[in-house]
């Protein structure tokens, strides 16, 4: 398996990276952790942005083992954010990782962001992983914390990877989208929708970028095996190939 015509990880000559990005909701890998690590491993991603990771009992070892399947290694969050989590291959350098958990509604599941810096040779880049709530008050207020969390990171370059559990037309997506660029509405390629595998109707998942990072391509891979795909877990994957700029 291949991803396509979806440009490769590399560093140009004038110092640019060209950085492959993942985001994947795999459902706390409740499905078949093979197809998922094969999923995930044919994509080549540099950074992968997962949610709903396992948060429980030995949740390290189980992201530890899913990331050495994929030739990946963990890099943050999990139980410790409440279930977004950050993989990253050996082409990343980390300078940084924190895991943040967001004001406790009574009544509804807590949620958390899996944040790092990393580097690629020299540009530094700020990465968010995010599982906003199924409310739509609470989800338009972690929104405007996500916001918050990418300005307070001191990086130039950021990216987001989320299940947003709402549609491009929701008002949370709609900020989200006038602060970032939705890669997916700004390159689209491949497929637009990641909501379920059997029946793909809606995007709720996207990957976002801070303005100076140029978007090369994003979206649901043309060319998985779709056996694959509804294996691993009841979202498809997004895949973004990203140009971030030379200090």
């Amino acid at each position: 398996m291949d991803s396509g015509s979806l440009p490769n990880s590399l560093t140009e000559a004038d110092g640019s990276a060209v950085v492959r990005v993942l985001s994947y909701n795999i459902r706390s890998m409740r499905d078949d952790p093979v197809a998922l690590a094969r999923v995930m491993k044919a994509c080549a991603p540099d950074l992968v942005l997962i949610q709903e990771a396992p948060r429980f009992f030995r949740w390290r070892k189980q992201l530890a083992r899913l990331a050495r399947a994929a030739d990946l290694v963990y890099l943050s969050g999990g139980g410790s954010a409440a279930g977004p989590a950050l993989l990253c291959s050996l082409r990343a350098t980390v300078e940084r990782t924190e895991d943040v958990l967001l004001p406790l509604t009574p009544g509804l599941h807590r949620r958390g962001f899996a944040t790092a810096v990393v580097r690629f040779g020299g540009v530094r880049l700020g990465v968010v992983s995010c599982h906003l709530s199924l409310q739509k008050d609470e989800r338009y207020a972690q929104g405007g914390l996500l916001l918050d969390r990418i300005e307070a990171m001191g990086v130039e370059h950021a990216v987001v990877g989320g299940d947003l559990n709402e549609r491009p037309d929701g008002r949370t997506f709609r900020r989200l989208a006038a602060a970032l660029n939705d890669a997916w509405a700004t390159r689209p390629w491949g497929s637009e929708y990641t909501s379920t595998p059997a029946d793909p109707h809606q995007r709720i998942d996207a990957i976002l970028a801070t303005k100076g990072i140029e978007i090369l391509g994003c979206g649901v891979p043309p060319d998985l095996p779709a056996h694959e795909l509804r294996a691993a877990t009841d979202h498809l994957p997004v895949l973004a190939a990203l140009r971030i700029p030379a200090a």
